[in-house]
């Protein structure tokens, strides 16, 4: 594949990406944290890639056949490619398996007594690779991989010095180790751009053994997301104490009676993944909330938005103080005085369930809304 086609089918493959993020965000689709660290997924990427020529070695073999070397070029980079696919095994960890082409290597050489030596060295194969996820916060990821690749080396030499070797093309298949580092950040949870630089441990076919870097620029899109679905509200009980009346000749007017409401929505149920705009799910449930509220004396709302663990402390604190002067803003929108909401950011320093599975995580990113007033009681 030349290099013009592989930047060409990335640059298809992006702006595919792009459309379908920008139409699942007009259709505001639901955010599934258990399902982002369990899906499956492709990717591509493209980069540069760089190897190192024994240049020593070549002189000494060429001095030792008496030649005197009277020049001698290199080019010990390329561009290179990859294809992979990927199953997240949870928040942490994934396996991911994949196709590379890191380019091809070559040198000229020139002797005296009008000698010449040129040689080239490609090479392609799969691989195989545990990789891990660090999160730095709800969009950043630290990455690292070790795995496993098995290429085929394909080692061309061309000229008229050719050091004995009647053999001037080599191949060789082989299966070494793999390392790598990077950054993720994700847009969504669905799509993520990484930046990584990957060591693979390679043999050139005439019995040479070193290292190639691959530094890759990769889209990452996870399959397979789930519908999107309406938050359910249920309102907590009424409370009403029975107040115990004498029994007189005249009923007296009925007294209001104290009530107070407390609701706690998933984060994901009013925001998309680590914003604080609501979504129209989130105002359709508010709307339902302020739709029990008709009839009473509103004293007080108190909205508190809380967090998981995942990122930092600081972090946390400012997007669950954002959450909830978000639900403020539409509830002031539709009516409610705006001095009488209060809004309070807990972070993550109040959870409601553990915070190392995902499912205690997802209870955990909620914002509560209290609701405190008088009701009549009809008689």
């Amino acid at each position: 594949m030349t290099i013009a086609h592989t930047l060409g089918a990335l640059s298809v493959m992006a702006g595919a990406l792009l459309a379908a993020q920008a139409a699942q965000a007009q259709d505001n689709t639901f955010i599934n944290p258990d399902w982002a660290n369990s899906a499956w997924y492709l990717g591509a990427g493209v980069g540069q890639s760089r190897a190192t020529i024994d240049e020593p070695r070549l002189r000494a073999s060429l001095a030792a056949n008496g030649e005197s070397v009277t020049g001698f070029s290199k080019d010990q980079r390329d561009t290179g490619y990859k294809l992979f696919a990927g199953r997240q095994l949870n928040q942490y960890f994934a396996v991911e398996g994949g196709y590379f082409d890191l380019g091809k290597f070559d040198f000229k050489s020139t002797t005296s007594g009008n000698g010449v030596l040129n040689g080239q060295a490609a090479f392609r194969g799969v691989n195989l690779d545990l990789l891990g996820q660090l999160p730095l916060s709800q969009r950043l990821s630290l990455l690292g991989r070790v795995g496993m690749h098995y290429t085929k080396t394909n080692t061309e030499f061309s000229g008229n010095r050719l050091l004995g070797s009647t053999n001037t093309h080599a191949s060789e298949r082989k299966l070494n180790a793999k390392l790598g580092l990077g950054l993720e950040y994700k847009f969504s949870e669905a799509l993520a751009l990484r930046g990584e630089v990957e060591r693979y441990r390679l043999n050139d076919a005439v019995g040479n053994r070193g290292d190639a870097d691959l530094y890759s620029v990769s889209l990452v899109y996870k399959l397979g997301r789930p519908a999107s679905a309406t938050p359910a509200y249920q309102p907590a009980p009424d409370v009403a104490p029975v107040v115990a009346m004498p029994a007189p000749v005249i009923v007296a007017a009925p007294a209001p009676v104290p009530v107070a409401e407390k609701v706690s929505f998933a984060s994901e149920a009013l925001f998309d993944f680590d914003q604080s705009t609501l979504k129209p799910q989130g105002k359709a449930a508010l709307d339902q909330l302020l739709g029990q509220l008709t009839g009473m004396d509103l004293e007080v709302i108190v909205t508190v938005g809380h967090t998981d663990a995942v990122g930092s402390d600081a972090y946390n604190q400012k997007l669950s103080q954002r959450r909830a002067e978000a639900v403020k803003a539409y509830l002031v929108a539709q009516g409610v005085e705006t001095s009488r909401v209060y809004t309070e950011g807990k972070g993550e320093t109040q959870p409601v369930a553990d915070n190392t599975s995902a499912a205690g995580r997802a209870k955990n990113r909620r914002v509560t809304v209290e609701v405190v007033g008088t009701r009549k009681v009809l008689r």
